[in-house]
C-alpha cells in the first residue's frame, strides 16, 4: 500500500508557521543529499549546518545519503565537521559503504575487481575483502599485445562500478571478461549521468555503469539513489518508519524518487539540480512515472527552515 501524503508539489513557504511546524512533526528520521542540499563542493549552503545540527538536537534520526563513492565514512565525516555539522559515522551513507555491506551480507569470500576509487576500496578493507583494479590501466604497446597480455585473476567473484576517473579501454575489457561468468556478482554504485558545469559536462558515475552494462550484456545491481536497496539497510540497521522518514534532495530523479521508492516523505530543495518549474512540469505529465518525480513539497534553500525549528 503506497503512502498518501497530505502535500503534492506544495511550495513549503506558502504554509502557515502552524502548518510547517505540523509537518516537521510529523518525522522523526531525517535523510538528506548532501552536494546541492548542504553544501555546494567545499562551502556549505546558508542555514544548512544550523538546520541539520538543530534536527539532530531536537532529536530527529538524521543520515546523509550520498552518491559519491570516491569517499570513504570517515572521510565524509570529515568534511562535514570541518563544515561545521555536528555528525559523526554513524550519520553516513554512502554507495561505497553499501556496496561494502552488501557483498558482506551475503557472505562474500572471493576477490573483487573494481573500477573506481580508494572511496569503494578502503569500505571494502573495512570488511575484510580482497581486491585489484584500482588506478590508472592503459593499453601498453598495440591494442592485440594489451588484450594477449591479460590473464584474469581466478579469484575475482565481483566487479564494482564507481567513479572512475581513469576509467580505460583496458578496465572495461577486464570488467566484461569477468562479467562474462554469470555467477561473478555485478555491482554499481549509482547511476548518475553527469555533473554539469557551466561550460563543460563532467561524466558521472553512471556513464561508466551504463558502458560497462552494454559490454557485459548484464545488467548491474545498483546500490545508490533511487535505488530501494538503501530502503532495506536503513529498515534493518536503524528501525525506521518509511512514514516518519523524509528524504530531502536536489535531484527529483535519484533523491525524491528514492524516497517515493520507500514510501517516505519528501521535500526538494531549489539549491542544486532540480526546481520549482521543473516541479510544475512534471506534475502536469500524464505519464505516472513521471508524476513520481513531484516531492511532496519543495522550498528554495534549506537554511529557510530554521526559524521553525
Amino acid at each position: 500500500m503506497c503512502r498518501m501524503s497530505k502535500y503534492s508539489g506544495q511550495n513549503l513557504a506558502s504554509l502557515s508557521p502552524a502548518e510547517i511546524k505540523q509537518w516537521i512533526d510529523s518525522f522523526d528520521t531525517v535523510l538528506t543529499d548532501c552536494d546541492g542540499v548542504i553544501w555546494v563542493d567545499n562551502n556549505p549552503l546558508p542555514g544548512a549546518p544550523e538546520v541539520i545540527n538543530r534536527f539532530i538536537a531536537n532529536g530527529k534520526k538524521l543520515f546523509f545519503v550520498t552518491n559519491n563513492s570516491t569517499k570513504t565514512r570517515p572521510e565524509f565525516v570529515e568534511k562535514a565537521v570541518k563544515l561545521g555539522f555536528n555528525v559523526t559515522i554513524d550519520n553516513i551513507i554512502s554507495t561505497a559503504y553499501l556496496a561494502a555491506q552488501y557483498l558482506k551480507n551475503v557472505g562474500f569470500s572471493k576477490t573483487v575487481y573494481t573500477i573506481g576509487s580508494t572511496g569503494i576500496t578502503k569500505e571494502l578493507d573495512a570488511v575484510g575483502i580482497r581486491h585489484i583494479g584500482i588506478g590508472p590501466d592503459t593499453i601498453q604497446g598495440s591494442l592485440a599485445e594489451t588484450v594477449a597480455s591479460f590473464v584474469p585473476d581466478p579469484d575475482v567473484g565481483a566487479v564494482i562500478v564507481g567513479f572512475d576517473e581513469h576509467f580505460s579501454f583496458v578496465k572495461m575489457m577486464k570488467a566484461a571478461s569477468y562479467l562474462n561468468n554469470p555467477d561473478v556478482i555485478f555491482i554499481g554504485t549509482n547511476t548518475d549521468e553527469r555533473f554539469p558545469m557551466p561550460d563543460r559536462v563532467i561524466p558521472g558515475t553512471g556513464s561508466i555503469v551504463k558502458a560497462m552494462a552494454t559490454c557485459s550484456e548484464r545488467e548491474p545491481i545498483v546500490m545508490g539513489k533511487p535505488n530501494p536497496h538503501i530502503c532495506e539497510i536503513i529498515r534493518q540497521e536503524y528501525n525506521v518508519d518509511p512514514a516518519r522518514t523524509l528524504m530531502i534532495g536536489d535531484r527529483c530523479n535519484t533523491d525524491i524518487l528514492l524516497g517515493k521508492n520507500c514510501d517516505f516523505q519528501t521535500l526538494l530543495v531549489e539549491t542544486g539540480i532540480h526546481n520549482a518549474a521543473d516541479i510544475a512540469k512534471y506534475a502536469k505529465s500524464d505519464d505516472p512515472a513521471v508524476r513520481a518525480l513531484v516531492p511532496d513539497v519543495y522550498l528554495a534553500k534549506l537554511g529557510d527552515l530554521l526559524p521553525y525549528l
